[in-house]
């Protein structure tokens, strides 16, 4: 009998393949964020900080869940791990969503946003301490592409995160 590949596992286990599509997407996203900041120089609002957090749940908690379908854990266990990446994954298209409001001016956003500036008596003179505050605005959009901004896109990301665990929580092994 010859060795099955990785492929062969993957579609032999729908679960597995719809975790490792997770981990993939996931992994990517925040990748694809790192290098925005790092690379092209948009350094995060305080709302795209916290978008950033789902992904370090999902990420890991995927690919442990792509394991664990393999290995045939249980299917409770599974379609749990699933449910938590739905979860964590919609939780992050509303906040994706409320950001882009935020950078559409539908509605106001955090007051974090408009400057970190709370105690001016706190050493140095107010000018020193007004030129060294960098205000990264969440009311405006850094990058836009077909116009739609890395809020927008985060959110339509962690939707379809939120889509493909759901498949995954309710994918079957093949008879």
């Amino acid at each position: 009998m010859a060795k099955e590949s990785w492929i062969d596992r993957l579609s032999a286990e729908p679960a597995a393949a719809a975790a490792l599509a997770v981990f993939v997407i996931a992994a990517a996203t925040l990748a694809g964020a790192w290098y925005f900041q790092l690379v092209v120089g948009l350094p995060p609002c305080p709302l795209c900080l916290e978008e950033r957090i789902p992904y370090h749940i999902v990420i890991p908690l995927s690919l442990l869940l792509a394991i664990a379908a393999l290995v045939r854990a249980p299917a409770k266990l599974v379609m749990v791990g699933f449910a938590v990446i739905a979860i964590a994954a919609l939780g992050n298209a509303g906040l994706g969503g409320y950001h882009a409001g935020v950078e559409w001016h539908w509605w106001a956003g955090p007051t974090d946003c408009t400057g970190p500036l709370t105690d001016l008596r706190a050493g140095g003179s107010l000018l020193n301490q007004l030129q060294s505050i960098h205000v990264v605005r969440c009311d405006e959009a850094a990058w836009r592409l077909f116009g739609i901004s890395l809020a927008g896109y985060n959110t339509l990301i962690s939707l379809l995160l939120a889509a493909i665990a759901t498949v995954g929580m309710f994918a079957r092994r093949p008879a």
